[in-house]
Formats: C-alpha cells, sequence, structure tokens
C-alpha cells in the first residue's frame, strides 16, 4: 500500500496539470473550484472559476452579493442549490466573525452544502491536513486496482473505500495524494478506454491484468428517467424577450426562464390558441428542438418564435444586453437563449 501512494504522489508531480485553483492555498478559492468541479469538465471551470473570484475575492463578497448576480455568475454550471449553499456558508461563517474556512472536519460538516468529500479535499489540498476524500476518481482508480465487487450506489461501500484509503493516505504530502487522484483518474483512469499502459499503478491493478477495467467501480443500474415534452415561446416586442422567474423551491428554484408549458403543440396550434386568447401578432416560426437531461427526468422541447404587436402583462421584458449580464438563464434553455444571441 505504502508503494501505491508512493507511485501516486511521484506521478503526480511528474505530470500535474496546471490548473488556476493550484496556484493557491486559499481556502475559500480551493472551496469553490472543488464545488464547480463536481460533476463539470475540468476545461470548463477554468472561465468559471477565474470569473467568479475576480468578481467575488473573498468570503464577505460572496456573503454579501445579490442573489441574481450570484446565479448569474453561477449560470451554465447547473444545479444552483451548491452556489445557494455556498452563500448560506459564507454568511455563517461572516456572522460568527471568520473571514475564511474552519481547518476542523467537523465544523466544515456543519455548514451548508459541505459533504465528507468536500470537506476532505478542503483540509488535505488547502491545509495539507491528511485527510480522506472520496469523489467518482477514487471510486475507479481503487475500485479497479483492488476490484472492489461492493456497489458504489449502496452507501455502506463507503466504508470499504475508507478503510483501503485511509492505509494509503500519508502521513505527508496529504494535497499531493488528493489531488493525484483526480489527475489519474481524469487523464488515465477514465470510465471508458482507460490508458491503463501510462498509468502508474498499472503492475498492482487487479482489473488491468485480467483486462475488466470497465466492470469497476460496480454501479446498480439507474431508473429510468421521466420524459417530458415543452413548448417553449419566444414572445418578442421590440427588441425585448419575455422571461419569467420560476417558483423558489423545485427544479431550477428561484431562476429565470422563457414561457413554456408542459404540451406538444404544432405551429397551426400555436397560432389557434393566440387567437383563441385575443393575442395579437404578427408572426410565429418554429425554430427547432432541444433536448435536456436531468438527473431524473429528461425535457424535450419545441420552441417558437413569436412577434407580438404589444408587450403581454405577466413577463418581464428583457433585452440582449440584460439577459447576458444580468438574469440567469439555466442551461436546459441554452439552445433558445442562443438562438436570441444570434
Amino acid at each position: 500500500m505504502q508503494k501505491i501512494t508512493e507511485e501516486l504522489i511521484t506521478w503526480y508531480q511528474d505530470n500535474k496539470r496546471d490548473l488556476p485553483w493550484r496556484h493557491t492555498k486559499n481556502p475559500y478559492y480551493i472551496w469553490i473550484s472543488e464545488i464547480m468541479l463536481q460533476q463539470t469538465r475540468v476545461e470548463a471551470v477554468k472561465e468559471y472559476y477565474t470569473r467568479f473570484i475576480k468578481q467575488l475575492p473573498t468570503l464577505k463578497d460572496l456573503a454579501e452579493v445579490n442573489e441574481d448576480k450570484l446565479l448569474k455568475l453561477w449560470e451554465g454550471l447547473g444545479y444552483y442549490s451548491r452556489v445557494r449553499n455556498m452563500q448560506k456558508t459564507a454568511k455563517k461563517l461572516i456572522e460568527s466573525g471568520k473571514d475564511n474556512l474552519p481547518n476542523t472536519k467537523d465544523e466544515l460538516l456543519s455548514l451548508p452544502g459541505i459533504g465528507e468529500y468536500t470537506a476532505g479535499a478542503i483540509l488535505s489540498i488547502a491545509f495539507d491536513i491528511p485527510t480522506i476524500a472520496i469523489d467518482g476518481n477514487v471510486y475507479r482508480v481503487i475500485g479497479r486496482v483492488y476490484e472492489i465487487e461492493d456497489s458504489i450506489s449502496k452507501s455502506s461501500t463507503y466504508k470499504v473505500y475508507s478503510k483501503i484509503l485511509e492505509k494509503l493516505l500519508p502521513k505527508e504530502n496529504a494535497s499531493d495524494f488528493t489531488q493525484s487522484f483526480m489527475d489519474v483518474g481524469s487523464l488515465i483512469c477514465t470510465p471508458k478506454n482507460p490508458k491503463c499502459e501510462s498509468c502508474p499503478l498499472n503492475k498492482k491493478c487487479g482489473s488491468y491484468k485480467k483486462n475488466t477495467q470497465e466492470n469497476y467501480p460496480v454501479k446498480e443500474k439507474k431508473k429510468e428517467q421521466k420524459i417530458e415534452e415543452h413548448i417553449v415561446y419566444l414572445y418578442t416586442y421590440k427588441d425585448k424577450y419575455a422571461i419569467q422567474k420560476r417558483k423558489e423551491t423545485g427544479l431550477l428554484a428561484s431562476l429565470y426562464e422563457f414561457p413554456n408549458t408542459l404540451e406538444s403543440f404544432s405551429l397551426t396550434d400555436i397560432e389557434n390558441d393566440l387567437m383563441d386568447k385575443n393575442i395579437s401578432y404578427k408572426s410565429v416560426l418554429e425554430i427547432g428542438e432541444a433536448k435536456h437531461v436531468f438527473s431524473h427526468k429528461i425535457w424535450y422541447m419545441r420552441g417558437y418564435l413569436i412577434e407580438l404587436e404589444k408587450p403581454l402583462e405577466g413577463f418581464i421584458w428583457a433585452t440582449k444586453k440584460e439577459l447576458q449580464n444580468k438574469y440567469s438563464i439555466p442551461s436546459a434553455f441554452s439552445y433558445f437563449y442562443e438562438y436570441i444571441l444570434k
């Protein structure tokens, strides 16, 4: 086990990626990067991270920023509850007299949105305190090396991986150890077609010897996602577009969206509906279809650009510039958002 630890750290020190959050030990910045990296590609995070810390360079800035501006900074990363929890944490810490994140696991776990992995990552990377941090990369690397048959879908399996990782955990270089899994998992031990010949652990990897890499980590089959069909209405009047704010709870809470209905209409249906509601319009144009996959459902959307004779009440009417700089439109509507910008 000591040899595996040495191999990982040596490989990381020789091959680590040059990433903006690796140029700091500021716990606040490390925390931001870790939350952003959850279920988002590293390349995509770079730009978001740089913009975020430029706009909100301190914990106090995050605590005090207007929610609309905060959500706009997060636009496109998805899972907006994460950034809301970040602000809750910032407010809680500032109110208690702190200007950065604490360096104990118990304190970190008491904060909104910080779980076992994030706490471990902050402690090991920012403070260099030996702490395990188990994410998808760790499950994949360790699962393949040790051929662990327990399904990671079960909470009990976390203990199986924890015991192994605690034995591998070095007394020094905790930061490099934690980050070595990130780079090995992203660059070499990938979910599909892993580059095993380049892996520092290939001589010790049970699944590599048996060519069973893609069997690990073991997962239970996902439940089928619910499918919904939506019509998206791009109402426009004098170079402004109608948007509305979603409810404060539930899917995409408090974000702005284009008006939409859980239905499937043709262009003729849309025109008839407008006439039935006495809505005066100049033209209706079908602008294409889009698909967005959530964790538990899939949206199939068809959009219509509707130029109105006069604005409808009950909506916010925003210019292109305001859509770009002020209102946070979730990525579910990115096809229609980009259509407007073009």
